[in-house]
């Protein structure tokens, strides 16, 4: 693989580890990122010797979440669509919801049901779209240090698009944690079930390995099997029609703004940010 913004490396015997590779970006996602990550987990999923696939960001962070700045690395004339959207161009939020169900709910979707276990391994902050790449995998071990924060609602926008809030947090954390946008620590985020560990920083990815490779010994269709079935039991919860309506009112938030002040999110939050404290 010819990748620029993602390191692929086998960490250990049938143990993949995909690193995001942006670091002076703090691993923000634009297209190019996206697109060369799901072509890292295509690679580890079509490939029989992986059992497990560890995700990591280059430090100091995980990933600071999408890359709102224009003209950032390749476009999406760069990639062959992975779904079957198309219209990325199209005017009005016709483009748009395009554009996000491509590269964040249709590409998230696919990543949580790699019939391989996954782990992210996660520190320093971890923002927005941050959440949605370490929510997709399976297990999150967190460095001490970590922390996270979804201020997407600052915007006019109910929460990022792979809108697994109540599913990770609880439904009253959730409404709490986006309200706010306050931050919350790797300690918060595992005494609710987000996160399965939290290790001191130095030890984060010696750990995270040493977990990889215990749960690599057990034989691939075993994990698959169980990777599914519990997959499922939060599908016959509704987690899936629930995050579709979830988009769907994410991509409402984009037109109201739209038509209100001409931009995709509220641009109000940076005069507020900007007021003196009392």
């Amino acid at each position: 693989m010819a990748l620029e913004t993602i390191l692929y490396e086998m960490a250990a015997d049938h143990v993949a580890k995909i690193t995001l590779n942006r670091p002076e970006a703090r691993n923000a996602q634009n297209v190019q990122l996206t697109y060369e990550l799901n072509e890292a987990f295509d690679t580890a999923a079509q490939d029989d010797n992986v059992k497990v696939i560890i995700l990591a960001g280059s430090d100091p962070h995980f990933s600071s979440g999408h890359d709102l700045r224009a003209g950032s690395g390749k476009g999406f004339d760069s990639f062959k669509p992975v779904g079957t959207w198309g219209g990325f161009g199209m005017k009005g939020q016709e483009g748009m919801m395009a554009r996000e169900e491509e590269i964040y709910l249709g590409m998230c979707r696919r990543w949580r049901n790699i019939p391989k276990p996954t782990i992210a391994q996660v520190q320093g902050k971890t923002i927005a779209g941050g959440l949605m790449l370490a929510w997709v995998c399976d297990l999150i071990i967190a460095s001490d240090d970590a922390m996270f924060q979804d201020p997407v609602v600052n915007w006019g926008v109910p929460g990022v698009e792979y809108f697994a809030h109540p599913w990770e947090l609880g439904v009253r954390k959730a409404k709490e944690i986006l309200f706010t946008a306050d931050w919350f620590t790797a300690a918060e985020a595992h005494r609710l079930g987000m996160v399965n560990h939290v290790v001191p920083r130095a030890e984060l990815a010696e750990f995270t390995l040493a977990l990889a490779s215990k749960i690599a010994e057990k034989p691939s269709m075993g994990l698959k099997l169980t990777k599914e079935a519990v997959n499922q039991s939060a599908e016959a919860q509704g987690q899936w029609m629930a995050m579709l309506s979830g988009f769907n009112l994410h991509q409402l938030a984009h037109s109201h703004n739209m038509q209100t002040y001409g931009v995709p999110i509220d641009p109000s939050w940076q005069s507020a940010a900007q007021k003196p404290k009392a």
